[in-house]
């Protein structure tokens, strides 16, 4: 069992593996001449041919050979450290490559738990199989025709059963291998599947209990515990019956070399020597196979795990173009998005966002906005029909040039664990005296002052921060970005009234001087925007200023009266 695709994942163990080989193959040929040392000894002492120095010598070369089998066999083990270190560097390099060169749609491949499961635990099990499967699995090919050769030049009947009885151990894997194969997939599907159902009822714990639905949540966590249970069982069974199927040819097809050795000398065929020689190896006929046959269910771990690897190494990268970055207009034509083939988000989008001005999108939970928004700032990809900044298409235009100049800022920004300072220069050269400025802005500045400055602590995901604090920070860091083009999505969602206020003053000021985009539900903070697109079940259904919307029958007057009546606190009849 070998995947030629597995080895050019990682090109670099080939050489460890090759050594790894030789170093045992040197061991064996080792014990073969001590082997025959012992026999030699053995045999003198039957035949009445003993002597102090044939004993010594045996001895000597005894004591030799164990020093070199032991200094071949620690030589073997590095060669599977470094083969083993190759693969869990390299190989995670790999992965997060190619996530980086997937962009967005890394999703659509496999889920970010199943990513995971697989960059950590797969790779743990591929470290095994470039370790210890491969290297035993080209040495139980070799040491077999090795013993071969030295048997057949004085019993090639010994030698024919012994190497023929070695490949019946890969033939009972051959047949294992097929259930195995089905069964280790659904093992990895459960696993993933149920690493899936853990994060999202982890995510998702405080609002479950908000709604006391973490109990129904909980049977449905015990279903896919106890689906994995079982799978998990079958594969141990699995293993212990396919163990003790190579247990029975090994050690059977060893005790069947043994006897027929003894039954040659007793005929003639073959002299005392021989016979002891033959007794004394034919283990080490068996044992190789044997020991990958035990290293098979750790090689099937990994292969099926690299399946999942392969699918994401093996994507297509998303195309980047060779056109740098020009501020211009976006114009968006005949624009059809769904993240997948059975669920359309956007249809038939056209319209035009000017540049310098402060263009707002609107429109219900689940009509696209937020979809637009990733797909303007080159977040996802393969829509159909064009978005095209200053005339050239997204895709024509230079990755990093591109997200040199656009800011995207949305309502779940991450904070890090960190200082302040860290936190807005994100490795970047800043000088205090500026972000004093822009924290001022966002009024952060007498909060600091009263703690430690630039030098506030923030733990994980600014936990230790209200709602509103967090945002400000995010929006300052934003600020500090200075980037031409900025894309507001939702980031006044969940923030009390006063963050919200002074984040929607700073967006407004900022629009006198850059390009800037908002996407919001609460239509009170997009009145003075230049444009406003409407959006409904995934198309623009109506355009234009807050004033021109209102007086018109359609979706936004609407919207703007059902939550003009609740915030004034009457009830509205439309």
């Amino acid at each position: 069992m070998f995947k030629k695709e597995l080895l050019a994942l990682v090109p670099e163990t080939k050489k460890y593996i090759f050594l790894n080989v030789l170093f045992q193959w040197l061991a064996l040929v080792v014990n073969i001449v001590m082997m025959y040392h012992i026999a030699l000894l053995l045999s003198g002492m039957f035949n009445g041919a003993f002597t102090h120095d044939l004993l010594f010598r045996v001895l000597i070369v005894s004591v030799g050979c164990i020093l070199l089998r032991a200094i071949f066999n620690y030589m073997a083990n590095r060669m599977t450290y470094f083969s083993a270190k190759q693969v869990k560097g390299k190989l995670r390099i790999r992965i997060y490559e190619k996530l980086l060169g997937l962009q967005g749609r890394y999703e659509k491949i496999l889920s970010t738990a199943q990513i995971v499961q697989v960059t950590n635990e797969g790779v743990e099990q591929l470290e095994s199989y470039f370790g210890s499967y491969l290297p035993q699995f080209f040495y139980a090919i070799l040491a077999p025709i090795t013993l071969f050769i030295i048997f057949a030049k004085f019993d090639i009947t010994i030698g024919l059963v012994l190497l023929i009885g070695v490949w019946l151990i890969p033939v009972s894997i051959i047949v294992v291998q097929k259930w195995a194969k089905k069964l280790l997939s659904k093992y990895w599907d459960q696993y993933t599947t149920m690493g899936d159902t853990f994060l999202e009822n982890l995510q998702g714990l405080t609002t479950l209990k908000i709604y006391q639905a973490d109990e129904y949540r909980h049977k449905l966590m015990n279903v896919e515990a106890e689906k994995f249970r079982k799978i998990t069982m079958r594969v141990l069974i699995m293993q212990l019956n396919s163990i003790s199927i190579m247990d029975l040819v090994a050690y059977g097809g060893a005790a069947l070399g043994m006897l027929l050795a003894i039954k040659h000398y007793h005929d003639g065929q073959i002299v005392l020597l021989q016979a002891i020689l033959v007794i004394l190896l034919a283990a080490d006929f068996f044992l190789p196979m044997r020991t990958l046959g035990s290293y098979f269910h750790i090689a099937m771990n990994g292969m099926a795990a690299s399946d999942k690897i392969i699918k994401i190494v093996r994507a297509s990268d998303v195309k980047n173009g060779n056109n740098s970055f020009a501020l211009g207009d976006f114009s968006l034509e005949n624009l059809n998005y769904g993240y997948d083939s059975d669920k359309v988000i956007l249809q038939n989008i056209n319209i035009s966002l000017k540049n310098n001005k402060l263009t707002s999108i609107v429109g219900k939970s689940g009509s696209g906005k937020s979809t637009l928004a990733l797909l303007l700032s080159k977040q996802l990809v393969d829509y159909q029909g064009s978005i095209k900044l200053n005339g050239i298409d997204l895709v024509d235009i230079d990755d990093k040039s591109f997200h040199e100049h656009v800011n995207y800022l949305a309502s779940n920004s991450y904070i890090f664990s960190g200082s302040v300072k860290d936190n807005l220069a994100m490795g970047k050269n800043i000088s205090e005296e500026k972000m004093w400025e822009v924290l001022d802005a966002v009024s952060l500045a007498p909060f600091l002052k009263e703690a430690d400055g630039l030098d506030t602590l923030i733990q994980e995901n600014g936990s230790n921060l209200s709602g509103g604090q967090k945002q400000r920070l995010a929006l300052a860091r934003s600020l500090l970005a200075n980037r031409d083009i900025y894309i507001f999505d939702e980031v006044t969602s969940n923030i009390d009234v006063e963050s919200e206020n002074l984040i929607i003053e700073n967006i407004y000021k900022l629009a006198k001087e850059k390009m800037v985009i908002m996407i919001s539900h609460r239509l009170a903070n997009v009145v003075g925007s230049d444009h406003i697109i409407v959006m409904d079940e995934g198309r623009v259904v109506q355009q234009g200023k807050h004033e021109d919307l209102c007086h018109v029958e359609g979706c936004y007057q609407r919207m703007w009266n059902v939550q003009k009546a609740l915030e004034d606190g009457e009830d509205y009849e439309g």
